[in-house]
């Protein structure tokens, strides 16, 4: 069937921030998308609220919405717009939710388009599931036994049946939110509860339990003529318990018989029949039960979903793509295969590897919150590698991971605790398991504990056998070495075995002609030549990288998703691979994160699907080398990680293009920097370095409290602290414990008052060209990357601006940058001084937002640069403004938006929402508008937290806020809000005329007036003002703020953004909300 050329235009929804449960798996789902219509001649309107992701570049659509994913933006748009048609089963839960909303309000209907993809029926059977339930019963398979409910007393009646534990489960929720399993009464009223709240048809299912199942998904795709294709077959580790984005993973499954596995298959054909998805992609969850098979059929998703990513890049089958095309009237027998060009899609893709999905956590950000992994996803990231085998797939997932305890080490470990914590599952599980084997535990033994399959237990067991082969005494063979290769051992962890250096082992490798050789991701095991060059590597024999003519220049990415370093790197990466390959290069990709766009296998040349780490880097780059010329390696663009192995490349005799190590190193240093601040008459606040208790009061002293203490062997805020007195101060410095020589504490003076500004420019060595110059709405002390920003920046003038343009660029100069640079200032004191607070040579998380508020394309700029174009000819091609720096498009404000409401503590309370110098965003959105208010407020409504037009306004102001925040409360009370307060501030601003409803604090139990919890949860406030006194200062501040999380009413902890938020809902009273694409914000 060909494609239906009624379909002139659609409109694609985006799937928002990154969260965690819906990360930029979907922005790469909806960048290819985008590239399909485009590319078809259909008139693309996109509308996505995340700045941070490529696909809301307007080169990807013809009209780019960076609203709020909202019924209402979206129907302004169908309203201006007029689409023939609406995709929304590639933007995750947030698209498919809004979509159900529109249909709901008649929008469709009312504007004349349609959905495609998968219509509403679909959307429902799928979602819905009492209907979900009775398909799987139709078509003879099996259900869990459930209950749907719509109350507390309807789950308390349900479990008398289902009897403990029972699974919750929320209807119209992504990544398990608001999911859980319940052991008593106690924890049913806590999940259920949450679950009510978070469902938007507040419906929980409960279930009985199959805990310690085994469990399974299949990517299946069905087309408007019937012709179904399983993608893949996917296998959990961890047993049924953990939810399926927080568990290891591997693909094909590894554990299923050939019936069972057919059995699968042949239930996934009827449900996706059954269901009526006829155009798209689907994800069907099985459980089965490893006693005697039983298979239950735990629930679909009518989309593409997050394990569709994995499974596209693990197979190399790019399912939102051909998802797209099938939308569009297409059917599988007419699109070709891209990698083979030979096969049509469908063809089953088969595999001759093993892929293994590892996820990566945060829970270091979030001390408070309970790390047992649950229902409920936490993970913030994810890494995938290939191997020939599980034990050397596993293994190279564990490294590419970054993190300190991933990878296997066989260091002394007490068994006995070893085996009572391996039945809880948490972030290190595996590598306690790993343990218990190598010192004695049985595979049976663990089975019983863990449940996880005997098979991968053995396999572990492989590992550590042959670990301890390498740990003998004696001379490491060829034989020897190549088979711990084979089963995914590093250089490093060889060498922790056998007491030597790193640097030896791989001395000793290349002295025996070992080299991994790389092979072919092809979807058809060899059975049809690929023509795509997606490489992994092995220690086999034969290798499959295609010699080239070209001069090539390799780009490393960001590696797994994590909190300070996200899809704002990838961003960078996949601009630079574009840039480049315009520009006459070949490139060539290294990353391992299968949620991005660039590990799309046509984002650039050639792209390895590898560890970031300096062993697997200078294999990739030494197999280039042989295959063709090599340029050299962009490092400055993925984040930190690519950053920590430039200076490695460079001993390797590898060139690092832009910005060198050493000036790298220059601005890290801060003797060094020091320096060059001081030889550009620059400020910076004053600091010192402690090596016991005694120095650093003697140095806190010396420059005034408050000051901001961290440990100094720490990156991305961890650890850090703002201390406003000694007795804090010795808090802090007894938490940190090991203060000593080797681990100094770093104190910095704290400006109390400042403003904070980011900086991104861009620097030939010549000439510096002013990106963008934002002002942080929160106060200094809030990390940046939580901070919500503005640009233009509102509160400096002419020369303050002119004061910043000249030290950035005096900065960029002594520090040799060639490329981007961001660099921080703080504005304090009367009057106003310019203080630096760092230079971060590279680019940083803000490129993406400044890139779309001016519409300037910064990341193509700097690859450019680093392979030696100057800024004028940037201006020549275009690429940059012809003249002077960059220039906002209106007023667009950036927030971050937190992960609060994943995390509870062990005893089921919340975690607190306190701002401080650690960052703890996942993602971010934009709100772009004429003036500063109506732009505030849609980042506001796009971060979850929409600010009321009108209601009750709940107060508590620490003693330090009053007098900056009375004003703000006032002005509330002007625009006709009722203000609810606790004693101190109810006084305070009633000895300034504003008047306001006395409510007890939580802690006075004596009184009978409602409390401050009370109002909350009761649902008497729309907005929470509480600003507390450093952090985890008292307990009713953080009662407050938790009760506000768990009612989702939106809870401001700062002033300044006490300040923005009384702007934004004076402008939401007095202006309509209007919309504006990105390329009109341009052309005005």
């Amino acid at each position: 069937m060909p494609r239906d050329f009624s379909i002139k235009s659609v409109l694609v929804i985006g799937s928002g921030p990154i969260v965690i449960g819906q990360a930029c798996e979907f922005d790469y789902s909806g960048t290819q998308a985008c590239r399909v219509l485009r590319s078809e001649g259909i008139r693309v309107i996109l509308i996505n609220s995340n700045p941070a992701t490529i696909m809301t570049d307007p080169e990807f659509a013809d009209a780019t919405y960076i609203e709020p994913i909202t019924p209402e933006v979206i129907e302004k748009i169908l309203e201006k717009e007029r689409p023939d048609a609406v995709l929304a089963t590639l933007g995750g839960q947030t698209a498919l939710n809004a979509a159900m909303a529109l249909y709901e309000r008649g929008a469709f209907a009312r504007y004349g388009t349609k959905l495609i993809g998968a219509n509403v029926d679909a959307i429902k059977r799928g979602e819905d599931r009492e209907i979900f339930k009775q398909i799987v019963e139709k078509i003879g398979g099996e259900s869990a036994k459930s209950r749907i409910c719509h109350s507390m007393q309807d789950c308390l009646i349900a479990v008398e049946d289902l009897k403990y534990p029972v699974v919750v489960r929320p209807s119209f929720t992504m990544g398990g939110l608001g999911s859980g399993i319940a052991y008593n009464e106690q924890e049913l009223n806590l999940i259920a509860g949450a679950g009510l709240r978070h469902s938007p048809t507040s419906e929980v299912l409960l279930e009985e339990s199959i805990l310690g199942w085994k469990e399974f998904e299949l990517e299946v795709m069905r087309d408007a003529k019937d012709n179904v294709v399983i993608v893949c077959s996917i296998e959990n580790f961890d047993p049924m318990g953990v939810h399926t984005g927080d568990s290891i993973t591997v693909a094909p499954a590894m554990t299923l018989t050939d019936v069972e596995y057919q059995r699968l298959r042949d239930l996934s054909i009827s449900i996706i029949r059954e269901v009526g998805v006829a155009t798209g992609g689907c994800n069907i969850q099985f459980a089965v039960n490893p006693k005697d098979g039983r298979i239950i059929v735990i629930e679909m998703n009518p989309r593409v979903s997050r394990s569709s990513a994995l499974a596209s890049k693990a197979t190399g089958f790019p399912i939102a793509k051909i998802a797209t095309k099938l939308a569009i009237g297409y059917t599988l027998d007419e699109i070709t295969n891209d990698i083979t060009k030979s096969t049509p899609a469908s063809f089953e893709p088969s595999l001759d590897y093993v892929v293994v999905k590892v996820p990566r956590f945060a829970f270091e950000k979030f001390e408070e919150a309970d790390p047992r992994l649950t229902t409920t996803m936490k993970s913030v990231g994810e890494a995938m590698a290939i191997g020939r085998s599980f034990p050397e797939a596993l293994q190279k997932a564990l490294r590419s991971l970054e993190k300190k305890g991933s990878s296997f080490s066989w260091d002394s470990e007490d068994l006995s605790k070893l085996l009572k914590e391996v039945s809880i599952p948490t972030e290190f599980r595996l590598q306690q398991v790993q343990k218990a084997l190598f010192y004695g535990a049985s595979v049976e033994q663990l089975f019983e504990l863990t449940k996880i399959d005997p098979w991968f237990l053995t396999q572990i067991q492989l590992i550590n056998e042959k670990a301890s082969e390498l740990a003998q005494p004696g001379e490491l063979s060829k034989d020897l070495l190549k088979s711990a290769k084979q089963m995914g051992f590093s250089d490093l962890q060889i060498a922790q075995l056998r007491n030597q250096s790193e640097t030896e082992i791989r001395k000793v490798r290349h002295q025996l002609g070992l080299r991994p050789v790389f092979k072919t991701v092809d979807t058809c095991a060899g059975e049809f030549e690929a023509l795509t060059p997606y490489y992994y590597s092995s220690y086999d024999e034969e290798s499959e990288v295609l010699p080239r003519q070209k001069s090539a220049i390799v780009i490393l990415g960001s590696g797994p998703n994590r909190i300070g370093q996200g899809i704002e790197f990838d961003y960078s990466c996949v601009h630079a691979s574009f840039a480049l390959k315009n520009a006459g290069f070949e490139t060539i990709m290294i990353n391992c994160n299968p949620e991005t766009v660039s590990t799309d296998y046509d984002t650039s040349d050639r792209l390895y699907f590898e560890p970031l780490n300096l062993e697997d880097v200078i294999e990739v780059i030494q197999a280039e080398l042989a295959a063709g010329p090599v340029l050299g390696v962009i490092a400055q663009l993925g984040g930190q990680t690519p950053l920590g192995l430039a200076r490695g490349l460079m001993e390797a005799g590898i060139n690092i293009l832009g910005t060198s190590p050493d000036a790298i190193d220059l601005a890290e240093e801060r003797g060094a920097f020091g320096s060059i601040l001081k030889s550009n008459n620059l400020f910076a606040p004053e600091f010192g370095m402690a090596n016991s208790f005694h120095e650093a009061t003697d140095i806190a002293k010396r420059i005034g409290y408050p000051v901001l203490v961290r440990p100094s062997y720490v990156l991305g805020g961890r650890g850090m602290e703002i201390v406003y007195d000694e007795e804090s101060l010795k808090g802090f410095i007894e938490r940190a414990t090991a203060i000593t020589p080797n681990h100094p504490v770093m104190i910095d003076k704290f400006l109390d008052d400042a403003i904070e500004i980011d900086v991104d420019a861009l620097f030939d060595g010549h000439e510096l060209y002013l990106a963008g110059v934002m002002e942080h709405i929160e106060e200094a002390g809030v990390h940046s990357g939580d901070s919500a920003c503005v640009l233009p920046a509102i509160s400096l003038d002419d020369q303050m601006i002119k004061d910043i343009r000249l030290a950035t660029e005096r900065l960029a100069i002594d520090i040799g940058v060639r490329g981007l640079i961001n660099i921080q200032f703080a504005i304090s004191g009367d009057p106003k001084r310019l203080y630096v607070l760092e230079a971060n040579p590279r680019a940083s998380r803000t490129v993406p937002f400044v890139a779309k508020a001016t519409g300037v394309q910064l990341a193509k700029a700097a690859a450019l640069i680093t392979t030696g174009v100057s800024i004028s000819n940037l201006r020549q091609l275009k690429i940059l403004p012809a003249s002077g720096d960059g220039k906002p498009n209106g007023v667009s404000v950036k927030e971050a938006v937190l992960p609060f409401n994943r995390f509870r503590r062990v005893d089921g309370t919340g975690v607190d929402t306190v701002l401080g110098p650690e960052m703890k965003s996942t993602g971010e959105v934009m709100g772009i508008a004429n003036n500063f208010g109506l732009a505030y407020s849609k980042s506001q409504t796009a971060a979850f937290g929409s600010l009321p037009k009108s209601g009750a306004v709940f107060i508590s102001l620490s003693e330090r806020a009053k007098q900056s925040g009375w004003r703000a409360a006032r002005d509330l009370h002007n625009l006709g809000f009722k203000i609810y307060s606790t004693a101190g501030t109810h006084n305070f601003l009633s000895e300034r005329g504003v008047p306001s409803e006395l409510v007890r604090k939580n802690s006075d139990l004596g009184s009978t007036q409602i409390s401050a919890n009370e109002v909350i949860t009761k649902g008497l406030v729309q907005l929470v003002i509480n600003t507390p006194l450093g952090r985890g200062s008292r307990q009713d501040g953080f009662m407050i703020r938790t009760a506000a999380i768990s009612r989702s009413v939106p809870c401001i902890t700062t002033i300044p953004g006490f300040r923005a938020a009384v702007a934004g809902i004076s402008e939401m009273q007095s202006s309509e909300f209007g919309i504006k694409s990105l390329q009109e914000w341009m052309k005005s």
